[in-house]
């Protein structure tokens, strides 16, 4: 796996490259569009290392996560569709090999039987009080040398661009 910060200096010199060519080019927001996407990946790899030993892929352990963290651990799968950005085509295959394993269960909903919901079972929330605690060193690591002002400013600053980026999909949508 090749150090970040190596991958880091390619790109910049790749895009002082692509500067030359094109010189409007908007320097600063594609370093940061391309230094997210390679932060967002190495953190990708780290989970899916911790899942590969558990046969568990991330947008399982994420429906878990969600359903886990709702107030009574059920959701639907448009709603899961939704939070975990994932098609229904796959939510469905995603469904299955958690009621495979036994983490959720699906079935009628009291209100509307026509409507499915999905439920973390009692072996779904032990599965999850398994994996996390053994993940908190490495999240808290990845932060470390950040301040609370630093972690709070980018928390602030990801959830305006994340604004952003529903205000462009909302103008494409029109």
């Amino acid at each position: 796996m090749a150090h970040l910060s190596n991958c880091i200096a390619m790109m910049d010199e790749g895009i002082e490259r692509m500067l030359e060519a094109i010189p409007q080019l908007p320097v600063e927001q594609a370093r940061l569009c391309r230094l997210m996407l390679m932060v967002g990946g190495r953190m990708d790899e780290a989970l899916d290392e911790k899942l590969k030993s558990q046969q568990l892929i991330d947008s399982e352990f994420l429906t878990l996560l969600i359903l886990y963290s709702s107030p009574d651990g059920s959701s639907t799968p448009g709603e899961l569709c939704e939070f975990t950005s994932q098609g229904s085509t796959n939510m469905t295959r995603i469904g299955n090999a958690l009621v495979k394993r036994g983490l959720i269960s699906r079935g009628a909903s009291a209100e509307d039987r026509r409507r499915v919901v999905i439920r973390i079972t009692a072996a779904g929330r032990r599965f999850v009080l398994k994996m996390l605690p053994p993940m908190f060193p490495r999240v808290e690591a990845m932060f470390a040398g950040f301040s609370a002002t630093e972690r709070s400013q980018l928390s602030r600053l990801l959830r305006k661009l994340a604004k952003n980026l529903d205000q462009l999909d909302a103008e494409n949508a029109s």
